[in-house]
């Protein structure tokens, strides 16, 4: 079996092909541009064996060539909030345009499941059970969804689609709630940072996601499922003690309005689609942040 993994250069796709070449799994991956310094900094030396191809998920013939000769596909591409509140144009090619070009791949090539990923920023800041975004990227995320569904009436085409909340762990470097990942780092560096951001958040372990998405490549579904990851609700002031009971010096500290997401999502039916799911404690999902860096040393340091 080789999997496609589109945005392969992504702090969570690298975690996924860890897994998958650890089951065996020949992996392709399919990205703007070749950069494989996370997944080396993941999965270490065998990062080497992941053929990689260049190309742009919005161009039909891009992704048609990628997909050719694999047997599923793992839709990992696309451009975070930031981005998409910048550049809204661009930010639908990616996340909504690239996601219909890779069921229409999957359709071409007689796939019949896609996994891909959307996000809890389909909820908005007063509501976590009702998908209502109050941005652009939740509310491409949502379109992506909606798609999914149109492709399994029409096609057949099956898919999973996740929801996870705030993702954590070693390798999470941008995007707007990356704060609890980039704080274990730079309390492991001996550095000082501030949590761009207040208030209480889902956090879920970047294993534990990968585990689902692997779960749901390897599972046979039948429909177009979306599953919220909603993670264990923790406040930052919470994060900080965890990490400080770590790294007693740590100098952290947190500004910034709250995100714009409910910290209590809806935990949903991933425990009936996927069940056995992980859930790493936040405590222990810390630790294992802190012990990464400390291990892997501050590049040019």
């Amino acid at each position: 079996m080789t999997v496609l993994v589109t945005g392969g250069g992504g702090f969570l796709a690298a975690w996924i092909i860890r897994r998958l070449l650890a089951r065996g799994r020949a992996v392709r991956v399919f990205d703007q541009a070749e950069n494989r310094r996370l997944l080396h900094l993941i999965v270490g030396p065998a990062a080497d064996q992941v053929e990689w191809l260049r190309g742009d998920i919005a161009r039909a013939e891009d992704v048609r060539a990628a997909a050719a000769g694999t047997s599923a596909i793992i839709h990992m591409a696309g451009v975070l909030t930031p981005f998409c509140a910048e550049n809204p144009v661009r930010g639908a090619e990616i996340n909504l345009i690239g996601t219909l070009q890779v069921f229409e791949a999957a359709r071409a090539l007689g796939h019949r499941k896609v996994i891909y990923t959307s996000s809890a920023g389909v909820y908005g800041p007063d509501d976590g059970h009702s998908p209502l975004p109050h941005t652009h990227y939740g509310a491409f995320k949502l379109a992506c969804e909606g798609a999914a569904r149109a492709y399994y009436a029409d096609h057949g085409i099956s898919s999973i689609g996740f929801r996870p909340f705030v993702v954590y762990g070693p390798g999470r470097e941008s995007g707007g709630s990356a704060g609890p990942s980039l704080a274990a780092r730079a309390a492991a560096w001996g550095e000082a940072y501030t949590i761009p951001f207040s208030g209480a958040s889902g956090l879920v372990y970047v294993d534990d996601v990968a585990a689902a998405y692997e779960a749901a490549l390897l599972r046979e579904i039948d429909g177009a499922h979306v599953v919220n990851m909603s993670g264990i609700p923790t406040s930052n002031e919470r994060v900080i003690e965890i990490i400080r009971g770590m790294v007693p010096d740590a100098r952290l500290s947190i500004a910034g309005p709250p995100l714009t997401i409910l910290p209590d999502l809806d935990i949903g039916n991933i425990a009936t689609i996927l069940p056995g799911v992980l859930q790493t404690s936040v405590e222990d999902g810390l630790a294992a942040t802190v012990a990464f860096y400390r291990t892997h040393a501050k590049p040019n340091a």
